[in-house]
């Protein structure tokens, strides 16, 4: 009987050696396993992946569609037709935005590695099966991130989720304002040194609480004894003149929220891993993916960490489950190589656009750019030029008192210094736009500059002819 049963057994395990064999045969054809419910997405994402658009534009699954076959390219700045291949000569060179687009041939190049293909079914509950709404894997991701950069301490810190900085501005702002430990029961202040990010204003206004209010620039704060609760806003480095700022602000009263999006090796160079309180980072400027709207905050304080993740559950009951799985997808690829590759990328563009600049902008006496020396880097580990992401432009002439309409009126589109608070003879230039965006501010430029020097050789050489005519005119008068 015994030996009738352990004959059953091996026919039973044979045969689901058998029909597992067969399933791993019918799945996997020459070592490559075959696409069944995915292969339709996938050869849909292909499909739209290779067209060309002449090299200045891009078409996307999610674009408009042609016909009902074919999605539409949709085509750099100054670039327009069917396929993007026809210049608009006349058109404006588009410095405004921060959109990183300067980061997407990488992301070319490393196409397999960082696509994803999500399933109808993927995380389609509210939270994690711990009951969170932050992936803990997604979160170790960025903890081995910011120890292999070397740019900033999180053992022994809380992290938060939150969409984009954005929103992690004013979730900060509210946990601070909250966290309110002076006597005072006026609102917090919250301020910020000139130039800054105009959002820290704007959205402090926009949700108008109770707890705090903008008070505009940091000096006016200088002396906080007399205050009650201030919050500083610290870009570093800085948006808009790449300056690596500190808290201006000290004392019981005062609490700083570091804003350090651009603490990144292709930005700037990383001196030492900051350790704030509170420190913002994003997808965004890291990536260069600013569409999926993923940032993240890095806190000490477990009381204000608490007050944080309360204002996102009761916002948004946090970050969408589809944006953290691509953040964990690019972080990976970004830790395959301890970010070797897109570091040196990222930081190779834009030195080199920096140069380009500084290279034309140097020959003229009506603007200036922000003085931004050499600095050694722990993650380069050796001095390294600057490579900011805006250019800082002062228009020199005194009759320039708005650089921003000087520069339209040569077909460049800036940002003004007054949405940053500053005198309008500023103006941001961005250099994180699409390399096509780039050549046609540096063909503007160069025309510019051009002609400002034409004007001053005309100007010289009416000055060498006028003064042998005034010395003959004198000589005639004295006889």
């Amino acid at each position: 009987m015994a030996k009738a049963q352990s004959s059953s057994y091996f026919v039973i395990l044979a045969l689901s050696i058998a029909v597992n064999l067969l399933l791993v045969f019918q799945f996997c054809v020459d070592g490559e396993w075959r696409l069944t419910w995915s292969k339709r997405a996938a050869e849909e994402a292909e499909r739209v992946a290779a067209i060309p658009c002449s090299g200045h534009g891009t078409a996307y699954l999610d674009g408009l569609v042609l016909d009902g076959k074919e999605p539409v390219c949709e085509c750099n700045s100054c670039y327009e037709g069917p396929d993007c291949s026809e210049f608009v000569t006349e058109c404006a060179a588009n410095a405004d935005s921060g959109d990183p687009y300067f980061l997407q041939p990488f992301w070319m190049q490393h196409a397999a590695q960082s696509a994803v293909l999500v399933a109808g079914w993927h995380r389609m509950g509210y939270s994690y099966p711990d009951g969170s709404y932050i992936s803990a894997e997604l979160e170790g991701h960025i903890r081995e991130l910011h120890s292999t950069v070397g740019n900033a301490v999180t053992q022994g810190r809380y992290i938060v989720f939150g969409a984009g900085s954005t929103q992690l501005l004013n979730a900060a702002v509210h946990a601070l304002s909250s966290d309110n430990s002076s006597n005072s029961s006026s609102p917090a202040s919250v301020v910020a040194t000139i130039p800054y990010y105009r959002l820290y204003k704007t959205q402090t206004e926009f949700f108008r609480s109770l707890d705090y209010r903008f008070e505009g620039d940091t000096s006016s704060f200088l002396n906080i004894s007399e205050a009650g609760k201030v919050i500083e806003f610290v870009t570093s480095p800085n948006n808009p003149d790449g300056k690596l700022n500190k808290a201006v602000l000290h004392g019981p009263n005062a609490s700083a929220i570091y804003d350090r999006v651009y603490y990144w090796p292709h930005f700037t160079a990383i001196p030492n891993p900051a350790d704030d309180d509170l420190m913002l980072f994003s997808l965004s400027k890291l990536t260069g993916h600013a569409g999926s709207r993923f940032g993240w905050a890095v806190i000490k304080n477990e009381s204000v960490y608490q007050k944080m993740t309360e204002y996102m559950s009761s916002s948004s009951m946090g970050v969408s489950r589809d944006a953290q799985l691509r953040a964990l997808k690019l972080i990976n690829v970004v830790l395959e190589t301890r970010g070797k590759q897109i570091f040196e990328f990222g930081y190779h563009t834009m030195r080199n656009r920096w140069e380009s600049l500084s290279k034309i902008l140097s020959l003229s006496n009506r603007f200036s750019l922000q003085k931004l020396g050499p600095r050694y880097c722990t993650y380069f580990k050796k001095i390294r030029g600057p490579s900011p992401a805006y250019a800082w432009v002062k228009c020199e002439r005194e009759e320039d008192t708005d650089c921003y309409e000087v520069l339209k009126a040569a077909n460049i589109t800036g940002r003004s210094g007054s949405i940053f608070s500053a005198a309008d003879r500023y103006v941001r230039l961005s250099l994180i736009r699409s390399q096509d965006d780039f050549d046609i501010l540096i063909q503007r430029l160069t025309q510019l500059v051009s002609e400002e020097r034409q004007q001053q050789n005309h100007a010289n050489n009416f000055l060498q002819l006028k003064k042998p005519l005034m010395s003959t005119l004198r000589r005639g008068l004295v006889y």
